[in-house]
């Protein structure tokens, strides 16, 4: 039944993309379809919606058997009980530490500690957390007076870790009730798991039109997007925001390195060190996301470069490298290069090259090529529905669906391309305010 429901889909979509193109056009075939549309159907289709469909008939039709391996685990976690270290480093989140603080308290697992760090903030962070460390809400306050940035910031807490587990939260998140509970799980799946991802999703998402375009973003890349690279074993990055560790694992490889995309690095870190790592979609961490253009514009910015510092050039030896070399990490790595940096110069161009090829019926293939756009996007949300494990709050996202294409396919595209432009000529990310300055000079003359 589910079988041929899922062939009815496939075969209703094409049905829909031939009405479009009958519709709008007199003269464009699928022959021409293709080729005028080639970005589209050869490049984003098979990784960004193919994909997704391959990953929701997974979901679908072994929801059973991975029912009764997460069963297994969790008996294994309980049976164990380990002491779990939770940290929280930050800068100025004053304001988000007691509603963080209370979401763990109310977690179904209770067997860890609380470790804040203060990098030097000049709200009332101290005076909340000492309060906080005084009635028994907080293990461990640490204050760093001058103030190094989030991965020293991180690595003060780590060194201070007693656990067996060490768990990183961004200090604004909050967590589903059973959401360390499911984070755990995984690492009893297979003992090479060194580091799980947490599923992250927005909590403001209905604050402004931006941050209900990421809130579907997030629903689409992090929930469905890494569910698919964690199915093909090339999942490349653990959310700052929500991410487990095996602690003796993550001191092996040195902890965090500074600099922005701080998560994508200790990822490829453990990688590269023969571990694998895994991505829990039902492990559920709530974050605020830029509400503005502008601030997103600059947080983008800085994500993207990342990618440039450290997959580029920092782990670049991970492509040919002899040790510790997998095939799997190789092909993590050139995934996330050619569609996140590769293709996006190679889209730049395809639009140039479309507009000048087409001057004559430039509004006709606007009109196709954003309804072909749409149709996709229609089944990525199905998809979505399908996935995710509060549908009914979801489905309410479904009007933005029909304008999402102007900010994933616009308006993050040129935001990445002039990240990467001004990180691969220009190094711009040691000169992001967002690491103090002395902490950047440092990571450049180290090459991190």
């Amino acid at each position: 039944m589910i079988e041929s429901f899922f062939k009815g889909v496939l075969y209703d979509i094409f049905e829909l993309l031939n009405g479009i193109m009958v519709c709008f056009s007199t003269n464009l075939s699928w022959e021409v379809a293709l080729s005028t549309f080639w970005f589209l159907f050869i490049i984003e289709f098979p990784r960004y919606y193919l994909l997704d469909i391959i990953t929701a008939l997974r979901h679908v039709f072994l929801h059973k058997s991975l029912r009764r391996r997460d069963i297994v685990a969790r008996n294994l976690l309980y049976t164990e009980m380990p002491l779990v270290s939770i940290l929280a480093p930050g800068k100025n989140e004053g304001r988000h530490i007691y509603k963080l603080v209370e979401s763990l308290r109310e977690q179904t697992y209770q067997n860890f500690e609380i470790i804040i760090v203060d990098d030097g903030s000049d709200d009332a962070t101290p005076i909340i957390c000492n309060d906080l460390q005084r009635a028994g809400y907080i293990t461990k306050f640490f204050r760093l007076n001058l103030g190094g940035g989030k991965a020293c910031a991180a690595n003060f807490a780590a060194s201070h870790a007693s656990g067996k587990y060490i768990i990183h939260l961004d200090a604004d998140s909050s967590l589903d009730r059973d959401a360390i509970e499911k984070i755990l799980i995984p690492f009893y799946f297979d003992r090479n798991i060194k580091g799980v991802g947490g599923c992250i999703k927005v909590r403001n998402a209905h604050e402004s039109l931006c941050s209900t375009l990421q809130a579907l973003e997030y629903l689409k890349t992090i929930m469905v997007g890494r569910m698919g690279s964690n199915m093909l074993g090339i999942y490349h990055i653990i959310s700052g925001a929500f991410g487990a560790f095996e602690t003796e694992a993550i001191r092996e490889v040195g902890c965090w390195d500074i600099g922005p995309g701080l998560d994508g690095d200790i990822t490829q870190k453990l990688r590269k060190a023969g571990y694998k790592v895994w991505f829990a979609n039902d492990a559920v961490c709530m974050t605020n996301v830029p509400t503005s253009w502008m601030k997103l514009f600059k947080q983008r910015k800085r994500w993207s470069k990342s990618l440039v510092r450290f997959r580029i050039r920092k782990h670049k030896d991970i492509l040919w490298s002899d040790r510790n070399f997998s095939f799997l990490n190789m092909l993590s790595n050139m995934e996330n290069i050619l569609y996140d940096f590769a293709f996006n110069y190679v889209w730049f161009f395809y639009i140039i090259m479309l507009f000048f090829m087409n001057v004559d019926r430039l509004w006709e293939i606007i009109v196709i090529g954003y309804l072909i756009r749409m149709a996709f996007a229609i089944i990525a949300f199905g998809v979505i529905l399908i996935i995710t494990e509060r549908p009914r709050e979801e489905a309410k996202l479904f009007p933005y669906v029909f304008i999402t294409t102007f900010y994933t396919g616009y308006f993050l595209r040129i935001t990445r391309l002039i990240a990467h432009t001004s990180e691969l000529f220009f190094y711009s990310s040691y000169k992001d305010a967002w690491n103090p300055k002395k902490t950047s000079a440092v990571a450049r003359a180290e090459g991190l």
